[in-house]
């Protein structure tokens, strides 16, 4: 895509915040970063609608004043993300490796690794997803990350060369069905942001906080047919301003039915995100209509809580 003034001007801005929120301690900008965008929350209410119906849903328990405080929580964990993702530019593998307090299951990878076939990494929106992965690529394992172009092609080049400074290779998600066979085949890895799914992506609907949720075939799919083992992480914002890294694998079972397989290796995706997000829901994309495709004949009382 030939970049327009439009864009040209928004890239212009962004590296213009770069450079200012560069120039604090990296605690500092974070923090300016959640705060500006709580605004979104209150007053300028950006989906606040949405934030606060898909909190209710996923947590029936919760008062008012108990899905208010996790909405606007949401949003500042939101600003956090961003102002970390556009500040990873400067860091190196060390620096990377020096914002985590706390490595949960790493050994997960190791015996993937171990394996010999490849790896399929899944993550969610939840925490900084960003920076989970530029983790695992400072750990030394460098991976194919497969992510959707964005609109802005001079914002997507200076995210994709950030990205792979850190070990992190970016294969467009229209190119995923030529380049994932080749990297497992190879034993490489590949990631995937697998909780969101367009109009055009092989999917399955599967539970997430009790609801069908559609979720990409993708993942398992190449993870069943090329006999790779699956690895779920996540990268959570802990009290102290640094991270906890929290690594699991993910049972993939080989029945002979590639459907009924597909299904239940993404439904244990499902509930491993939900499980860390019921442990740190202010920190999970609930500005993203997770509900928002669901399979006819759903219930009323498990449709999309946002309509």
């Amino acid at each position: 895509m030939t970049p327009t003034l439009a864009h040209r001007l928004q890239y212009g801005a962004l590296r213009t915040m770069v450079g200012a929120f560069g120039a604090l301690p990296w605690h500092f900008a974070v923090a300016a970063g959640g705060t500006i965008a709580c605004l979104g929350y209150a007053p300028l209410r950006v989906r606040r609608r949405v934030v606060e119906r898909q909190i209710a849903a996923a947590f029936p328990g919760l008062n008012d004043g108990d899905i208010a405080r996790l909405a606007r929580a949401s949003y500042g964990n939101l600003g956090r993300v961003a102002i970390e993702t556009a500040l990873l530019s400067r860091l190196g593998s060390e620096q990377v490796l020096a914002l985590f307090e706390e490595v949960q299951g790493w050994d997960a990878v190791e015996r993937a690794r171990a394996h010999g076939k490849g790896i399929v990494f899944l993550t969610g929106h939840l925490g900084n997803w960003e920076l989970a992965g530029a983790y695992v690529a400072a750990r030394g394992v460098a991976f194919d990350a497969i992510a959707r172009r964005m609109g802005n092609p001079l914002f997507d080049a200076y995210l994709a060369r950030t990205r792979s400074r850190l070990g992190m290779r970016i294969v467009p998600d229209a190119e995923a069905v030529r380049r994932v066979p080749r990297t497992l085949r190879s034993g490489g890895a590949v990631a995937f942001l697998a909780d969101q799914s367009g109009l055009n992506l092989a999917s399955t609907f599967v539970p997430f906080f009790g609801r069908p949720a559609k979720t990409p075939r993708g993942p398992a799919v190449f993870a069943l047919r090329f006999d790779a083992p699956v690895v779920f992480g996540v990268a959570t914002h802990l009290p102290s301003g640094r991270f906890r890294m929290a690594i699991e694998a993910i049972e993939v079972t080989r029945t002979g039915d590639l459907d009924r397989d597909v299904d239940a290796l993404l439904t244990g995706y499902s509930h491993a995100l939900e499980r860390h997000v019921r442990a740190a829901p202010e920190q999970y994309f609930w500005q993203h209509r997770r509900w928002k495709r669901q399979p006819d004949g759903t219930p009323a009382e498990l449709r999309d809580p946002t309509r």
